[in-house]
């Protein structure tokens, strides 16, 4: 079943109003017609089963048949801070985090990563990188859109993840298995959680001791290293396994 987000304004009492962009896909890409189902969701993760119930030029009108509350999203907060890779890998990371559950996606710019953004590159690829996590949050039934933001320092970031109850920071050189199921059994449910992942070269010594002394948990991965683009999808499996209800 097809999903699509609106903004609040754009549903009613009982039908809600789709336009913009969705509107073409919907006419003339999905061909759908009178009568089909589709999911809708406010970007809230309140989800609207709806039946099309007209299809004009510049809207659709879809009549609301059912409402579901929060059903989709895991039940703690879980932002990635992700150090800049090279290539294309960020969108690969957008992509599969979000459809594991991640709620925001922060670029990261530390010591060792290679790609560096002027302004007006970094707004690009941020423009960029919101659309690819609008078109993962509906491919996976999501409740909400995840939010990417601009690109931030490593300095910036740890001040971003003070507010946060829990943080975790892979490193190589963390304490044993035993000492990251400890840690991860003290996430529980209402939780906001931060992820800090490195680049291609890791996170320098300094920059993991800067995290533990703002009160983050350097934790394993196991034994094998693990590339950048695998380790935040690695972590955020394992929260999803032992949070989800």
């Amino acid at each position: 079943m097809y999903r699509f987000f609106v903004k609040k304004d754009q549903i009613q009492e009982d039908a809600v109003i789709i336009i913009g962009s969705d509107v073409n896909h919907i006419k003339n890409v999905l061909r759908m017609k009178k009568g089909e189902t589709i999911l809708i969701s406010d970007g809230e993760d309140r989800e609207y089963v709806c039946t099309i119930d007209e299809l004009e030029n510049e809207q659709v009108r879809a009549k609301i048949e059912d409402v579901n509350g929060v059903a989709k999203e895991l039940p703690i907060k879980v932002t990635l801070f992700q150090a800049l890779p090279k290539g294309d890998k960020m969108e690969t990371v957008i992509q599969k985090m979000i459809e594991l559950g991640a709620y925001e996606i922060v670029p990261v710019s530390t010591k060792r990563c290679i790609v560096k953004f002027d302004n007006k590159k970094a707004v690009s690829k941020t423009k960029r990188w919101n659309s690819i996590a609008e078109s993962a949050a509906k491919q996976s039934k999501r409740g909400i859109i995840p939010k990417v933001s601009m690109p931030v320092t490593y300095k910036e970031a740890l001040k971003m993840a003070e507010a946060m109850d829990m943080v975790l920071i892979p490193y190589e050189n963390a304490e044993n298995m035993a000492h990251t199921r400890q840690v991860v059994s003290q996430i529980k449910t209402g939780m906001t959680v931060g992820i800090f992942i490195g680049p291609e070269g890791g996170f320098a010594e300094e920059e993991v001791e800067q995290a533990i002394n703002t009160g983050a948990y350097d934790i394993t991965l196991g034994k094998r290293i693990l590339r950048t683009e695998t380790a935040g999808m690695a972590l955020m499996s394992v929260l999803m396994f032992e949070t989800e209800e």
